[in-house]
């Protein structure tokens, strides 16, 4: 890869050469333009990985130029300069999208940590990009049921706006998936999406892995600052310690990174979604989240309800988790029967999504059958794996050690899962085949924990 070309636009000829000359030193490579419309004449058939743009200019001057280049989506690092700045001044260019402003008369060391800083912000946008690309997009949460619906229309318009949203759910929830959509939905899409986990961060290196380092040998971006322009997840940040909450906190409430080492702090740029498990509040109490950070992340809370709170969208998240498992892993496709689904609604779901998706994987690389029995699932729910002096007998395996009582119960639990699914879910037929009047049949099948949700009473 060869140097990074960089564009020089300001009136002042000794700022052009002594800009031109410095630069070139560094290894850059540098085109220069003393008015807006050189500049525009200099960018014609050709790539800079960076412009610095003098705001006043006769004719034309740098506002009105930033303006014309943001409107027509040039993504560009463009880094203002101005021997008359004020905070107004600097306040609009990077409204307008300047990556960052300089005052003259111009600190060269300031200047080549900002374009260092912009040219790596660049590429971790290029890369972000082509690895989007080599991605299927984030799907929108999956369901009919009244709480899926009404988490949908929630995140749809929190997506569009930049306070932070903080989303509380139990473990396994896919809250990341959320977060991960509705960075698709807002206008940064095109920009990083960063996890900072805080549980997964080393203690002796969390100030680094999170705010990046300076020293001699050159700079490390953290975590905060690779979500430039883009979103920054902090899941369980709870999890951190104080002192990384304290640093963390006044990160949030300046919008600027000082990076470990450094003296010139770095623009957050990102938008903040958080997500827990724990009961932040609590956590506050307790003393163990501070409460500025609390009160920082909780400004748009969201309840992600659990899979067993999510009613029959179980069934369509597994069907979904199965269409995607066979063709990723080149698994013959299988689908759910209706006693099958019935299963799935009534479990419990301890382990919400992630068990879902174990328990789908499981099913599609040990099944045969195109379709998924409700017998297949009870036994990939968790029945036990019978020890070694258990013996089949008529295709079912039976444990002669367990106490009669038990051992019926197992048999008639199976036997009735096996004639319900094979009736399709209806409890009619399965009254004739049983041989059972129906209320009967309805009171046996509730004391052995057989849900029927989704069965037909023809």
């Amino acid at each position: 890869m060869g140097p990074s070309r960089l564009l020089v636009v300001d009136d002042e000829p000794d700022i052009r050469q002594l800009l031109s000359e410095v630069l070139g030193d560094e290894g850059y490579s540098v085109d220069t333009a003393e008015h807006a419309d050189a500049a525009r004449a200099a960018r014609v058939g050709r790539t800079h990985d960076a412009v610095l743009l003098d705001i006043w200019m006769p004719g034309t001057d740098g506002i009105a130029l930033l303006r014309e280049w943001k409107s027509a989506g040039d993504d560009t690092p463009i880094v203002m300069m101005s021997g008359h700045g004020t905070i107004e001044t600097a306040v609009e260019a990077t409204r307008l999208g300047a990556y960052d402003f300089i005052e003259k008369p111009i600190s060269l060391a300031k200047l080549l940590i900002t374009l260092e800083r912009a040219l790596e912000a660049q590429r971790l946008r290029a890369d972000n990009q082509a690895l989007r690309k080599q991605l299927a997009p984030p799907v929108a949460p999956l369901g009919g049921s009244a709480a899926m619906q009404h988490l949908r229309g929630q995140l749809e318009r929190l997506a569009a706006v930049e306070a932070p949203v903080l989303l509380l759910g139990e473990p396994g929830t896919g809250k990341e998936s959320l977060a991960r959509w509705m960075h698709e939905l807002s206008a940064r899409r095109d920009q990083p999406f960063v996890t900072v986990a805080a549980g997964a961060i080393a203690d002796e290196a969390a100030a680094t892995t999170l705010f990046g380092e300076e020293h001699e040998g050159g700079n490390i971006s953290g975590l905060l600052e690779r979500a430039e322009g883009g979103t920054l997840y902090l899941d369980e940040i709870a999890e951190l310690g104080p002192e990384l909450q304290l640093r963390l906190s006044s990160v949030l409430e300046r919008r600027e990174i000082l990076r470990v080492g450094g003296r010139q702090p770095v623009p957050l740029r990102a938008r903040v979604i958080a997500a827990s498990a724990l009961d932040l509040d609590a956590e506050r109490s307790a003393g163990r989240l501070r409460e500025a950070l609390y009160y920082q992340l909780n400004v748009l809370p969201v309840s992600v309800p659990a899979l067993r709170e999510r009613g029959d969208d179980v069934v369509v998240q597994a069907q979904a988790l199965a269409d995607h498992f066979a063709g990723r892993d080149r698994l013959p496709p299988r689908h759910f029967s209706t006693a099958a689904g019935t299963r799935l609604s009534g479990h419990s779901w301890p382990g919400n999504l992630r068990e879902l998706r174990a328990l789908v994987q499981r099913l599609l690389v040990l099944g045969g059958a195109e379709e998924i029995s409700a017998a297949e699932v009870d036994a990939a729910l968790g029945a036990r794996p019978l020890p070694a002096h258990a013996a089949a007998e008529g295709g079912f395996a039976a444990d002669f050690e367990l106490p009669l009582r038990e051992a019926r119960d197992l048999f008639e639990r199976a036997y009735l899962m096996h004639w319900l699914d094979r009736s399709e879910g209806s409890v009619g037929k399965l009254a004739k085949v049983a041989g059972m009047e129906r209320t009967h049949l309805y009171r046996k099948l509730r004391d052995l924990g057989i849900e029927l949700r989704n069965a037909k009473d023809s």
